[in-house]
């Protein structure tokens, strides 16, 4: 039912942990970021943005032509509204777990990973680069530790939901981000709940059989880091 373009990246962990969960039918076609498998025609026309990843849904609720999408947000939420599953239905449920889903697409995401660019990649070691995404890193863990330490077992409330699918996987490399998560009891009380759940064991083995080198290496960062309008248009 579902083609899966992906590779073994937090936004990839995202759509298999919704995938996992749901028991949906799904065929993974992986695309070698590092290699510039994104960068073909036919991905293209499925992910303008050259990005993974994107889904292409053969059999839609409308009964029409396959539905095709790209950023992993917009994919989390039209699959929890196909399978009317992982988010809450209610209006005050719904947003509250939405609001959480774009924290996550605007905040943790694009911010932890300049925190894995500067700290891990860049050909200069840019102390003032670094230490601004490292704290801001922090700063965002700490927003989220802050936010369930009321209790709550998931960031929507009780129930697991996509942003809780959405956050975690860029939690995972906390070591890489420099954060210590003792630092953050709540944070890692949750981290640990999710860790634990058999689908999300499945999706991260499933990720292994796919692809265990580094996708960053010295032949790759040309692909991945020096990209400018002129890429597209090529």
């Amino acid at each position: 039912m579902i083609d899966l373009y992906y590779w073994t990246t937090p936004n990839g962990h995202k759509i298999t942990l919704f995938l996992e969960e749901a028991g949906l039918p799904y065929t993974i076609r992986p695309i070698h970021i590092g290699k510039g498998e994104q960068f073909a025609p036919e991905f293209l026309k499925i992910a303008p943005n050259n990005r993974i990843p994107a889904i292409v849904d053969q059999q839609p609720a409308d009964g029409g032509a396959p539905i095709s999408l790209f950023e992993s947000g917009a994919i989390l939420l039209y699959l929890a509204d196909k399978t009317g599953r992982f988010i809450p239905q209610d209006l005050r449920g719904r947003n509250e777990v939405l609001q959480w889903l774009f924290w996550q697409m605007g905040g943790l995401g694009p911010m932890a990973g300049q925190n894995h660019h500067f700290v891990q990649y860049a050909p200069e070691r840019i102390a003032y680069a670094m230490e601004r995404y490292v704290k801001e890193t922090g700063r965002l863990y700490g927003v989220l530790d802050k936010h369930l330490s009321d209790g709550r077992d998931f960031i929507g409330g009780k129930d697991y939901s996509i942003a809780d699918m959405a956050c975690y996987p860029w939690v995972v490399p906390h070591e890489r981000q420099q954060q210590d998560m003792e630092y953050f009891p709540h944070l890692l009380r949750w981290f640990q709940r999710i860790a634990e759940r058999p689908a999300t064991v499945r999706a991260y083995d499933l990720a292994k059989d796919i692809n265990v080198a580094p996708t960053v290496d010295e032949a790759s960062k040309k692909l991945l880091f020096g990209q400018d309008a002129n890429t597209i248009r090529r």
